[in-house]
């Protein structure tokens, strides 16, 4: 059976058993028929709150918080629309910032790219700097005892607009809405604290959940500390159209496009698998190895203890943007030492949370990489080389027995399977937020 699996920009075709072979994907919606109509229907119309028109002078300063490049959000649709509604403000007024949490800062080129060389020649852009304490405001301490530092020129603006997409999210349960603003837009210091190893541990820190998990409401924490305007997040199918267009109260919003989610991502099976294969959503997901542990934990979700999961991602920018990622993984001599290791350490280091699930994966499963990253760069993350799918999948057949169960996500963490509980048959959410 030939299957299509998202990998880069073009997607990749591989040829598999279809004996034993369970493909999920998530509840395919079609986009909207006139997405700029949805959107400023959702700005006029919005969830808990006036329109948006009426929440801004044209006295005020604006400041518009986006996704970096490696999040899908349609920019360029969305923040014209948004803009047009504020039109009353004058453009220097208005600031948009690049929410880029601890990610490298977008190329010149990549930023054209998301929004557009007519925004970028009207209004001022920034990237968020999580390193400069300068440009960053403290805020005081969060319940959990975490110093809150966000970024100054969005904290002293007099209307603060969080935009964003929403999908599952690895370990705060769903993308969009408070995440805008922690890790968004924090400080180092912040986003550290909040992905401590504890944290990360934690076991509703996962996918789907939001309330009881400590990383989600630390977030939601932060972000009602700023007072936030408004948020304008959207929901995509695989195609990277607009299916939901969310919009309004911070809570109330991003509550109403979470449920939304759950029901066509989050999907329930019975029985675990012995080969998992998975994507990382394809470009720009899966522009490097550290954004691919997303798709290794969400095919963690199904794969039996001792199996294997081949995630494909493409990896065109490398291993990650900062080396502590590969530093981190080469500190160890097993996935399991490295767990101990970093629950031991009273320090938390750059990317030590993508580290520590991706030890936690490996410490169920094998895991093999199909990517265009060197042998060296995959064996160094402690990884496996995968030249081909089909061959990989072949070897892991023969040493499983013919009766081995195959699944396959073609859209990666798009897509999170959950395990029925045990004498349960129909679906059933366990998403409770």
């Amino acid at each position: 059976m030939r299957v299509k699996v998202a990998y880069g920009r073009e997607g990749l075709w591989i040829d598999l058993p279809a004996e034993n072979m369970t493909i999920i994907e998530p509840r395919y919606l079609p986009g909207l028929p006139d997405e700029a109509r949805s959107l400023r229907e959702a700005l006029h119309h919005p969830i808990g709150t006036p329109p948006l028109s009426e929440l801004v002078s044209p006295k005020d300063t604006v400041a518009i918080v986006f996704s970096d490049l490696t999040r899908p959000q349609p920019r360029r649709r969305m923040l014209p629309v948004l803009l047009d509604e504020i039109a009353a403000v004058p453009p220097d007024q208005v600031v948009l910032i690049n929410a880029l949490a601890s990610h490298r800062p977008n190329t010149d080129a990549e930023m054209v790219g998301m929004l557009g060389p007519e925004i970028i020649e009207k209004y001022r852009v920034v990237q968020h700097n999580a390193f400069d304490r300068e440009g960053n405001e403290y805020l005081g301490r969060t319940i959990a005892g975490h110093d809150m530092w966000i970024n100054a020129a969005y904290n002293r603006a007099d209307v603060k607009i969080l935009t964003g997409f929403i999908e599952p999210h690895l370990f705060a349960g769903f993308s969009g809405g408070p995440k805008a603003v922690l890790p968004g837009i924090a400080s180092q210091a912040s986003i550290l604290a909040n992905h401590s190893a504890g944290m990360i541990g934690h076991p509703r820190a996962t996918w789907g959940v939001t309330e009881g998990n400590p990383i989600w409401e630390e977030m939601r924490e932060v972000a009602l500390r700023t007072w936030p305007t408004f948020l304008f997040n959207v929901t995509l199918n695989r195609d990277k159209q607009i299916t939901g267009v969310f919009a309004g109260d911070l809570e109330r919003a991003h509550r109403a496009g979470t449920d939304f989610v759950a029901k066509t991502a989050m999907v329930p099976v019975e029985e675990l698998f012995d080969i998992v294969i998975t994507s990382n959503s394809g470009y720009p997901l899966d522009l490097n190895l550290y954004q691919a542990v997303k798709g290794l934990s969400a095919a963690a979700q199904v794969v039996k203890p001792g199996g294997a999961i081949i995630i494909a991602a493409e990896c065109w920018s490398g291993v990650a943007d900062h080396d502590e990622y590969s530093q981190l993984l080469q500190s160890a001599p097993t996935p399991q030492a490295l767990l101990e290791q970093i629950h031991a350490s009273p320090e938390v280091l750059q990317d030590q949370w993508q580290v520590q699930i991706q030890a936690q994966v490996q410490a169920r499963a094998e895991v093999y990489v199909k990517s265009s990253l060197s042998p060296a760069d995959v064996e160094g993350a402690m990884l496996r080389v995968c030249d081909s799918i089909e061959d990989t999948v072949a070897q892991l057949v023969e040493r499983y027995g013919p009766g081995a169960s195959i699944c396959v996500l073609p859209e990666g963490p798009m897509t999170i399977p959950y395990l029925l509980p045990p004498g349960r048959s129909e679906p059933g959410q366990t998403c409770a937020r």
